[in-house]
């Protein structure tokens, strides 16, 4: 487990000693000190699980040498988008504006992905696409939603398997709130999943508060 915590001030010693005198054993450790072995263990452990210091067996502890941003760097790189995708909210592209206000209300959402008849990714709608076409005299329920969606292939899609700090990048640079998560079908891409900016935060906040 990669990540950056904050170090009491015998940790901070430990690390300290293994940088001046690594490798280095545990009981060597204790000794300098004036610790037993097994008070030291936990405190070995965790910055052991942490990266600060690498262990072993027969010859002692090293460290690493990273500092706490590169071990941030090393854990986000770890992070695959379907370790915290979403339900995707999908609607067919014959579905008017009207049936799409209401269910991006219910549903409590601000991208709708849209399918076509095989089931496949068609399209996006925003909460901004959506206001767009309600300004005005049109009647809504008369207008499917095919008419205002961005289509493909104008849509950035990520995958299970990528990097959940590649997924971000992508929601930066396009200024969208959401990706849609597909598989490569024969058919096109099928719709498994959703990403959004708030699945990247919850895995910022579960970066934090990792014990």
């Amino acid at each position: 487990m990669v990540r950056t915590i904050e170090l009491n001030k015998r940790q901070e010693q430990i690390l300290e000693i293994v940088k001046e005198n690594g490798p280095i054993t545990g009981e060597q450790i204790a000794d300098r000190l004036n610790l037993t072995r097994a008070t030291l263990r936990p405190d070995l452990a965790i910055l052991t699980m942490a990266g600060f210091l690498d262990a072993r067996p027969r010859v002692g502890y090293f460290y690493t040498g990273k500092t706490g941003t590169q071990l941030l760097t090393e854990s986000l790189t770890k992070i695959h988008v379907r370790d915290y995708q979403s339900i995707p909210v999908v609607i067919s592209e014959n579905v008017s504006v009207y049936d799409a206000i209401v269910t991006m209300f219910l549903e409590d959402v601000g991208t709708l992905f849209v399918s076509d008849h095989q089931g496949c990714l068609a399209g996006v709608l925003s909460r901004k696409d959506l206001l767009r076409a309600s300004i005005g005299k049109q009647e809504l329920s008369a207008i499917p939603v095919n008419i205002i969606m961005t289509r493909m292939p104008n849509i950035t899609v990520c995958k299970k398997e990528d990097l959940l700090i590649e997924a971000a990048k992508k929601l930066i640079e396009k200024q969208i709130d959401a990706l849609p998560i597909v598989k490569e079908t024969d058919l096109g891409f099928e719709i498994v999943g959703r990403l959004t900016k708030t699945n990247i935060t919850k895995a910022f906040v579960a970066l934090a508060d990792e014990d």
